[in-house]
C-alpha cells in the first residue's frame, strides 16, 4: 500500500397515421395524454442544478511500483473530486483492472495488478453516484496505455506514460440510486453516419429524453453502435447526451470499431478514449448492471458475437462479488440470443451457455441492441435456430432486444417532426426502452419517438391483394409503386383469407390480443410466431402490412418476420360498407392498450 492522496407523401403519412409524432398507425381512436415521467418517477429537482460534476483523481507520478496500481474510493462531500481532510474512504466497493476484481478495505483503499492496455474502473455502489463530466458522461475509469495507441485514423488513446502515483475514485451520496424504485433508460443504436443523422437523433429520441425526468438516478445506457463507422462523430454524440437529465454510459458496437487497427487489442481504442471502458458494472437500487462488450473483431476477418478470455475472467470475478438477492442486468450490443438472427452464430454470443451457467439461480434479465428490432423474449421461449446453432433449447430468463434510436438506419420518408419514419425490420417504430424496477422486479416499456407510453401497436389488414403486391415487389425495395387503398377489402379478399393484424411491439409470450368487430363479441387473436421451438416464419403471410407498405415504397428493411404479430381472420360474409375493429392488447404485466381501425368492404 502507498500513502493516501488527495455522455413520402402527405397522403401516405395521413393514411398510416405517422403525422403528429407517430401517435397512431392506421388508427381512428384517441390515445391518452402524454406523460414524461413514469408513476413514482424520480424528479428530485433540476438535473442541471444538482448533477454531480467531476472526474477521477489521477495523482501525478510516476509510481515507484509499476507492477501494481492503487488508490482510494472516497465520499466526495464537497464534490471537488479530491479527497480532502474529513472525507472518508468507502469500504467494500468493487474496483477492477478489467480482469482482476477486488474490494476496498476499511479505509477505502484498493490495490490491483497492473499491465499495459488496461482500464481501471470502480463499480458504482448503491446509494452513491459517480461524477459526470460537462456532457453528462459518467466518469469512473482510467485507461493505462503507456505508449498510446498505434497510428489510427481516428486517434485512439494518447500515451499515458508510466503508472501515476494513485488513481482515486470520488463518489457522492445519492438518495436516487439507493431507492428500490429505479427507471433505467436503455438506448439502442444511435448509429449516426453524418451530421444530418445527428440532427434526426436530436429532433427525435434525444428531444424526448430531454423532456423526461424519470431516469435521473439510474441514468441512460446506450448499448452500442453509438456512431456508424465514422468515429469523428463522437463529439456530436457527447453533444446529444448533454441534453439528458441523468448520467450517460455507453457500450461499443460493431460500428464503433477502429477498422484500421493492426491487432484486436486496439480495435476499440478511439471508442475508449472518447466514451469509456469496453465493459464494466454499476449498482442502482437492488440491480447490478453488467455492461458487456459482445463484439470481437479479429483483424483481417469480420466481427462476431463473442467475449474474449480477459472479459470472461472479469465477468466471473465481478459476479462473484454480487449478493444473491440482487437482480443481474446483462446489457450488450450483440444480444446473447435474439429472434431476428436466431439462425446466425455471428449475430449472437458464442459464450451464451457459459453466461447462463454463471447466472444460474439468480434473478436476471438480458438486454441487447444490434438487430434494429424490438423483441420481448420470455423464459421458456424457444426457436429452432437457437437449438441448432447455439445449442440452447429454451431461454432461462427474459431477453429484450431494445430497438434502435436510429430505427431502420434513418430510412424512409422524412416526417414533419424533422426525422425519417425509419420503421424497424419488424415494423416497430424507433424509440427507447425503459426498465422500471421495484426491488428485483422488472417491468419493461418501450416509448416510441415523439409519442407517449400508450402508443404500443400498429393495426392493419393483410389481404390477398396485399400479398400479391408484396410478392410482385419484394425484390425492388424502395422502388415499389404505392399500394393503393390499404384499408379497402373486397369480397374476393374475404373469401380468400384476410386478417386483421396487430403488431404489438412489446408483446411476448404471456401477452394477449383480442378484437371486437362493430361492437360484437371479442375474438382472441392468434400469435403468428408462438416461440415453441419452431423455425422463423417469413414472407407476406407473416408480415406487418402497415410497415411493409412504407418500406417497399420508400426503402428500408422489410417487416416480413416478427415475434410480436397477432392476427384475426375477418369473416367471409362481412356486409359491404364501413366496419370498425377495436383491438385490446394486454402485456405480460397486465397493462392494457386499446386502439381501433376503420376499414371498408366493397363488392
Amino acid at each position: 500500500m502507498k500513502s493516501t492522496a488527495t455522455r413520402s407523401t402527405t397522403r401516405w403519412l395521413r393514411t398510416l397515421g405517422l403525422t403528429g409524432g407517430g401517435l397512431a398507425l392506421a388508427l381512428t381512436g384517441t390515445l391518452l395524454p402524454s406523460a414524461t415521467a413514469a408513476p413514482g418517477g424520480q424528479t428530485g429537482g433540476s438535473w442541471a442544478e444538482t448533477a454531480y460534476r467531476g472526474s477521477v483523481d489521477v495523482v501525478a507520478g510516476p509510481d515507484e511500483d509499476q507492477d501494481t496500481i492503487d488508490g482510494v474510493v472516497f465520499v466526495d462531500r464537497d464534490k471537488d473530486s479530491v479527497q480532502d481532510r474529513g472525507e472518508r474512504g468507502l469500504r467494500g466497493v468493487t474496483v477492477t483492472n478489467g480482469r482482476d476484481v477486488t474490494t476496498t478495505d476499511r479505509t477505502g483503499r484498493y490495490e490491483l495488478p497492473a499491465f499495459d492496455n488496461m482500464t481501471v474502473s470502480v463499480t458504482q455502489p448503491r446509494g452513491y453516484q459517480v461524477p459526470v463530466d460537462a456532457d453528462n458522461v459518467a466518469q469512473f475509469f482510467y485507461h493505462h496505455l503507456p505508449e498510446g495507441s498505434p497510428e489510427l485514423r481516428y486517434g485512439g488513446i494518447e500515451p499515458t506514460g508510466p503508472l501515476p502515483a494513485e488513481v482515486n475514485f470520488p463518489l457522492a451520496p445519492s438518495k436516487l440510486t439507493s431507492s428500490a424504485k429505479q427507471h433505467c433508460l436503455i438506448g439502442g443504436d444511435i448509429q449516426t453516419y453524418d451530421q444530418d443523422e445527428v440532427e434526426y437523433a436530436r429532433n427525435g429520441a434525444f428531444a424526448d429524453l430531454a423532456a423526461r425526468t424519470d431516469y435521473t438516478g439510474c441514468g441512460a445506457l446506450f448499448i452500442g453502435d453509438v456512431v456508424g463507422d465514422d468515429l469523428s462523430l463522437y463529439p456530436q454524440t457527447r453533444e446529444l447526451v448533454s441534453m439528458l437529465n441523468g448520467p450517460a454510459r455507453f457500450l461499443p458496437g460493431n460500428h464503433d470499431l477502429d477498422f484500421d487497427a493492426t491487432s484486436s487489442e486496439h480495435t476499440f481504442d478511439t471508442y475508449r478514449a472518447k466514451l469509456g471502458p469496453e465493459y464494466y458494472s454499476y449498482d442502482v437500487g437492488k440491480a447490478h448492471v453488467v455492461a458487456l462488450n459482445t463484439v470481437e473483431y479479429p483483424v483481417g476477418t469480420s466481427y462476431t458475437g463473442s467475449l474474449d478470455e480477459r472479459q470472461l475472467e472479469w465477468l466471473r470475478n465481478d459476479l462473484a462479488q454480487v449478493p444473491q438477492d440482487r437482480l443481474i442486468v446483462i446489457a450488450a450490443h450483440i444480444p446473447l440470443l435474439d429472434y431476428a438472427d436466431q439462425g446466425s452464430s455471428k449475430h449472437q454470443v458464442a459464450q451464451v451457455k457459459e453466461i447462463y451457467e454463471l447466472l444460474e439461480g439468480r434473478e436476471a434479465i438480458a438486454l441487447g441492441g444490434h438487430t434494429h428490432s424490438i423483441e420481448n423474449l420470455r423464459a421458456g421461449d424457444s426457436l429452432q435456430g437457437w437449438s441448432d446453432v447455439m445449442g440452447v433449447d429454451e431461454l432461462p430468463f427474459t431477453h429484450i432486444t431494445a430497438g434502435a434510436i436510429s430505427g431502420d438506419w434513418y430510412s424512409g420518408t422524412v416526417l414533419p417532426e424533422g426525422y425519417p419514419a425509419a420503421l424497424q425490420r419488424d415494423g416497430g417504430q424507433p424509440g427507447v426502452l425503459t426498465l422500471d424496477l421495484t426491488g428485483t422486479q422488472v417491468k419493461e416499456r418501450f416509448t416510441v419517438r415523439g409519442a407517449d407510453d400508450t402508443h404500443q401497436m400498429a393495426l392493419g389488414v393483410n389481404t390477398p391483394r396485399y400479398r400479391e403486391w408484396f410478392a410482385a415487389h419484394r425484390s425492388a425495395v424502395g422502388s415499389a409503386p404505392e399500394y393503393t387503398d390499404p384499408l379497402v377489402v373486397s369480397r374476393a379478399d374475404l373469401a380468400n383469407t384476410t386478417w386483421l393484424t396487430t403488431n404489438f411491439w412489446m408483446g411476448s409470450t404471456g401477452s394477449t390480443v383480442t378484437a371486437t368487430l362493430d361492437g360484437g363479441e371479442p375474438v382472441e387473436a392468434v400469435r403468428t410466431q408462438p416461440m415453441q421451438g419452431e423455425a422463423q416464419k417469413v414472407g407476406a403471410e407473416w408480415s406487418d402490412p402497415v410497415a411493409a407498405q412504407q418500406q417497399l415504397v420508400h426503402g428500408g428493411s422489410v417487416a416480413e418476420r416478427s415475434m410480436h404479430l397477432w392476427r384475426v381472420e375477418l369473416p367471409a360474409d362481412l356486409a359491404a360498407g364501413t366496419h370498425t375493429a377495436e383491438v385490446t392488447a394486454t402485456d405480460v404485466h397486465g397493462r392494457e392498450f386499446t386502439q381501433s381501425l376503420t376499414f371498408e368492404v366493397t363488392d
